[in-house]
C-alpha cells in the first residue's frame, strides 16, 4: 500500500511513541495481560492511521466540461446560497463530509488556472455542520477552468482535523489528476458552482474522489 507524503512524518512520530511505550510496559509493569494488551491496541490504532494516510492508484479522466468528486466521502449538502467570500452571489453548493476511514486526499476537481487562495484560522466544529463552512479552519481555492466557467473549492477542517495541506498556489495550474491537498482525520469539502451547473450526484449518495461526476458545466 503506498502511503501519501503528508503522513510520513506523523506516522514516524507515532511510531517512536509506540515504541518507546511499549518498552516502558514490558520493563516496568509485572503483569502480562497488561503488557500485551498495551501492544495490541498500539498495533491496531497504528495500523488505523497507517490506512488513513492510504493513497489510492486511479485511473483518472479528464474532461473540461466535467466537475470530478475533489474527495472520498458522502454528499451532505447541495443547495443554493450566497457565497460571500469571492462571488459574494449566489451559488450552487455541493458538499462532501469525510468520515476518519476516508482517503483524505482532495484532487482538483477541475481542470484551469488557480486564481484566489486564502487560508482562514478559525473553529473545529464538526466538519457536516453547516456552520463549520464560514467558521471553521479552513481554505478557499478560486479556480477558473479552462472553458471559461470559475468555481470556489473549500477545504474545512472537522472536529478531529486539525491541520489543513494545500498544493494551491495563485497562478498554479489546476488538473483533476493532481492533488489539491489533504485534509488530516475528519473533514468537509465545499464546491461553489455556476447556477446553471448540470448536478449529477443526490443527497447521501457516496463519492470517490476523482471518480464520481459531481456535475457539468453548460
Amino acid at each position: 500500500m503506498t502511503l501519501h507524503k503528508a503522513g510520513y512524518k506523523l506516522l514516524l512520530k507515532i511510531l517512536g511513541v509506540g515504541i518507546l511505550l511499549n518498552l516502558a510496559s514490558y520493563y516496568f509493569i509485572n503483569n502480562t495481560v497488561i503488557v500485551y494488551t498495551i501492544l495490541i491496541t498500539s498495533i491496531v490504532i497504528y495500523l488505523l492511521i497507517v490506512n488513513f494516510f492510504r493513497f489510492p492508484n486511479r485511473v483518472i479522466i479528464q474532461d473540461d466540461n466535467t466537475i470530478l468528486a475533489p474527495a472520498d466521502g458522502k454528499i451532505v449538502v447541495i443547495e443554493e446560497t450566497e457565497e460571500p467570500e469571492y462571488f459574494k452571489d449566489r451559488r450552487i453548493q455541493v458538499s462532501i463530509f469525510m468520515n476518519i476511514f476516508n482517503v483524505h486526499i482532495n484532487w482538483f476537481p477541475v481542470n484551469g488556472v488557480i486564481k484566489y487562495f486564502k487560508y482562514h484560522k478559525g473553529n473545529y466544529a464538526a466538519a457536516y455542520l453547516p456552520k463549520s463552512s464560514t467558521e471553521n479552519e479552513r481554505t478557499s481555492i478560486a479556480i477558473e477552468c479552462n472553458n471559461g466557467q470559475t468555481i470556489l473549492m473549500r477545504q474545512i477542517a472537522g472536529a478531529i482535523a486539525k491541520r489543513i495541506v494545500s498544493y494551491t498556489p495563485v497562478g498554479g495550474k489546476a488538473r483533476q489528476d493532481r492533488h489539491a491537498g489533504f485534509i488530516k482525520f475528519g473533514s468537509r469539502v465545499d464546491l461553489f458552482l455556476p447556477l446553471d451547473t448540470k448536478i449529477e450526484v443526490k443527497l447521501g449518495q457516496k463519492t470517490i474522489g476523482s471518480q464520481t461526476i459531481i456535475g457539468t458545466f453548460k
